[in-house]
């Protein structure tokens, strides 16, 4: 079953992107395209998702005037495999990037070797770079990379220009002096963010008649936290000014601690930067008329970092765990859509939907045909832009065969539905969730439902085994 609801658009004259008549904008036979990746952005760090102590009135405002999927998950829930996914369309587990790049040792009383990973993207890999770039695009790519050192970075995907983006997954800093190989350093002082996307503005400007590939990769969220220095005071005020909490933590397996609620000032702040930059970012592009023609899609590459043996800065609440989890909290992601010539403005839609899906989406909507990027794991979304529309899937699934630094350990989950299962390697142990009645996954029915557990189990196996994942092994078995 697939459902929607419309926002009141009684404001839309004041909205991005919003036509000033019912006609919708001429779609072109080239329409550009920009993907907004933020890095360890959960879905309930946006207004429009739930939040109550970040403000992100710029990514609400757009929100109302494009497609807002509330169900939307990240391929992993850490960095590398999703940006890997995202490019490809491909699952993690297909291109053999399933951990961060390089990755952590296993914990030494670990009882599972972890499969080995690729420390890059193949370049046999066909990127949506190099597909957009075959069929005459400009490519551009700002911030954060993390899919390859030397000879494996955005340049030698099909980016025509790569501004900041190399092998480490966070920034030396967040101010000038960046100590960024691929960025040049700003006057003093400079923010990071700011400046990626003055990057992307001016790329985008300067292209003319030619359609564009952007991507614009946030650093932000990542640590090292580093208060956007306009905005903390705002924020230490307003988490001076909550009421004080008996308890502020809730306990997760192996030891480690959920924060309850979002009252870090600092990262906070970088949020409400990274917000900032997508009002300038929206603002600019309609001065430059590339509002009309711009296909525009939102989203993160994991949940926000709260689950940590000390908490982590952020709050993934009423998801349980965070970055590193297969719970809902360190899988579930925002993703926004807007095609000018096509998205419904103000639809919500709550199909479950995943990072490699915008892919095969962003082929159908730039009617490129004929590709080289087969197989595509994802389904197309273009018929949830419209509400109505529906997705041929029965599932979806997330593959994380690797131990973290949040404490996690090997897992997969698999969704349908509103149900959720989910497998820990090591312990041998399964957790079956109905999610439309139990969104914190605390109560577990395998022992109610356990032929559909079986089932699900049976179901991720032959995924597995249809794309040659690499599975964890027990080392007594070695």
């Amino acid at each position: 079953m697939k459902h929607f609801s419309v926002i009141s658009l009684s404001l839309l004259a004041l909205l991005p992107f919003t036509a000033q008549s019912n006609t919708q904008p001429v779609k072109t036979d080239k329409p550009n395209v920009l993907i907004v990746f933020v890095d360890d952005l959960g879905a309930m760090d946006i207004g429009s998702y739930g939040a109550t102590f970040h403000e992100t009135p710029n990514i609400d405002a757009f929100a109302k005037s494009a497609v807002r999927f509330t169900d939307a998950y990240s391929a992993s829930p850490v960095c590398s495999p999703s940006r890997a996914a995202l490019l490809t369309g491909k699952s993690p587990e297909r291109v053999k990037i399933t951990d961060w790049i390089p990755g952590a040792k296993p914990p030494k009383n670990a009882k599972l070797i972890p499969p080995k990973i690729f420390n890059e993207l193949p370049l046999a890999e066909v990127t949506l770079a190099e597909t957009f770039k075959d069929h005459g695009y400009s490519t551009f790519f700002a911030g954060k990379w993390h899919l390859g050192d030397e000879g494996f970075f955005p340049e030698q995907h099909g980016f025509d220009i790569n501004i900041g983006g190399y092998h480490k997954g966070s920034p030396k800093s967040y101010y000038s002096p960046y100590k960024n190989p691929k960025l040049v350093n700003g006057t003093k002082g400079e923010y990071l963010t700011d400046r990626l996307t003055t990057e992307t503005l001016q790329f985008m400007r300067k292209q003319g008649d030619k359609p564009f590939f952007a991507m614009l990769s946030f650093y932000t969220v990542h640590t090292p936290l580093e208060a956007a220095k306009p905005y903390i005071s705002y924020y230490q005020q307003k988490a001076d000014a909550l009421p004080a909490l008996t308890v502020t933590t809730e306990k997760e397996r192996n030891g480690t601690k959920s924060r309850l609620r979002q009252d870090n000032a600092k990262y906070a702040s970088m949020v409400h930067a990274m917000d900032v930059n997508i009002g300038r970012l929206l603002k600019g592009m309609k001065a430059s008329d590339l509002d009309k023609n711009t296909i525009i899609v939102f989203t993160s590459d994991n949940g926000a970092l709260s689950t940590l043996k000390r908490p982590g800065p952020a709050s993934n609440k009423p998801f349980r765990a965070g970055k590193g989890w297969i719970y809902e909290g360190g899988i579930r992601v925002p993703m926004i859509i807007h095609d000018p010539g096509v998205s419904q403005k103000g639809v919500v839609s709550t199909e479950p939907v995943i990072t490699t899906d915008i892919a095969p989406t962003l082929l159908e909507l730039a009617g490129i045909k004929q590709h080289n990027m087969s197989p595509l794991d994802g389904v197309s979304l273009n018929a949830l832009l419209t509400a109505g529309g529906e997705v041929d899937r029965k599932s979806i699934r997330v593959y994380y065969p690797h131990y973290h630094g949040s404490k996690s350990k090997p897992s997969y989950m698999v969704r349908e539905g509103d149900w959720k299962f989910i497998y820990f390697y090591e312990s041998g142990e399964s957790e079956l969730y109905n999610l439309s009645a139990d969104i914190g996954e605390q109560k577990n029915l395998i022992s109610k439902h356990p032929k559909m557990a079986l089932r699900l189990q049976k179901e991720m196996q032959t995924w597995l085994d249809s794309v040659g994942a690499v599975q964890p092994k027990n080392k007594s078995d070695i």
